[in-house]
């Protein structure tokens, strides 16, 4: 069977040991005599399935009893409004930018009330992750968005503004599940599942209980956080298939020693390919060494017609989606949780390969 090294930033690549166990249930899930996406969402088998990645989810994050956990769909572009309809209530909300999801985030939101643009990245091309000055905060604000990992840039944040009282709204769809953090930080947390924790088409809300039940009167009954924390996510057919497959994800980061041996992981795997570039004369990171994200590196040569000739070799090489986003050019390495380092160390070795022909 032939796999390759999948560097996408999203749909990513997904354990191995996780699709083995999905191809072995996928005709008869649990002696039900059907496949998981046959199952009625009312069933209890996947109930039991829903209940169980919940659990599992909590446990891996660390999740205090007073955050809800939504399995939603819709994806982070769906949260992009979600957030302004349900926390919007002052009709004043802060967004710090820091590239083409953040600005995508502000352009819904502002439908919905004022936003202020409290700190920006934009004046050296979202290079680096821009800080909050003290005092900047107005209390009026319902909420500060923020979107943790920039996965187009490749920036992070390496510590998280302190908001105080207000609620701190993360979009943290490209590094959730990649590293130890507090969730008693935020107010709401959403994600996307198609970088670290599934198949493309669920997205997962942690959000605090006391921000649910402020929607907007005129707020659709599907982009109300009370409709799907009162039903348990169950209101309408959730994406159960995408919910099972992240509830195997949660299983294997567990059997794997939780989040924290996750974050060493891909800690290493981070350094072996920054530790390459900081090296190199021929490759080069448009990145701040301060705001570096771990999940997502772009890398360029000298022209464009080298970036092209790398990556034509890097597909040979069982590498692949190296093409750095469009907006951006280049290359970009995305090392979710299920690349492994031999993926990247593979990486490192064509890279190294690769300057010695050319340079």
């Amino acid at each position: 069977m032939k796999r390759v090294y999948n560097f996408s930033a999203g749909p990513s690549m997904l354990p191995l040991p996780v699709l083995e166990k999905a191809q072995q249930e996928l005709v008869n899930y649990a002696d039900t005599g059907m496949s998981v996406m046959e199952l009625s969402h009312r069933s209890s088998a996947f109930v039991e399935i829903i209940e169980e990645a919940e659990k599992l989810f909590r446990e891996l994050l660390n999740i205090p009893e007073q955050y809800k956990v939504l399995f939603l769909q819709g994806g982070a572009t769906q949260q992009f409004s979600m957030v302004p309809l349900n926390l919007m209530k002052k009709g004043k909300a802060a967004y710090i930018h820091t590239g083409s999801w953040s600005i995508k985030a502000i352009k819904e939101a502002k439908k919905y009330g004022d936003i202020d643009m409290v700190a920006s990245s934009e004046d050296k091309n979202f290079s680096y992750i821009p800080q909050l000055e003290n005092g900047k905060l107005d209390k009026s604000y319902d909420y500060v968005h923020i979107t943790t990992n920039n996965t187009i840039e490749g920036t992070a944040f390496a510590a998280f503004p302190e908001t105080g009282e207000i609620p701190l709204v993360a979009d943290m769809s490209s590094n959730i599940m990649s590293e130890e953090i507090d969730i008693t930080k935020f107010g709401v947390i959403y994600a996307g599942a198609q970088k670290n924790i599934g198949p493309a088409g669920l997205t997962i809300v942690i959000i605090r209980e006391d921000l649910i039940g402020g929607a907007r009167e005129s707020c659709p009954v599907m982009l109300d956080y009370q409709t799907h924390s009162d039903k348990g996510s169950l209101y309408n057919t959730p994406p159960t298939f995408a919910i099972y497959m992240a509830k195997l994800v949660f299983e294997w980061l567990q059997e794997l020693g939780g989040i924290k041996k996750m974050e060493k992981m891909n800690r290493e795997k981070a350094k072996l390919l920054y530790d390459f570039l900081d090296g190199s004369s021929f490759f080069t990171s448009p990145v701040e060494k301060g705001s570096r994200s771990l999940m997502n590196i772009p890398f360029a040569t000298k022209s464009d017609e080298l970036n092209a000739a790398f990556i034509k070799e890097a597909k040979t090489a069982g590498l692949e989606t190296l093409k750095g986003h469009r907006s951006v050019g280049g290359m970009r390495a995305s090392i979710y949780n299920a690349m492994p380092i031999e993926g990247v160390q593979k990486l490192v070795d064509l890279m190294r390969d690769f300057e010695e022909k050319y340079r």
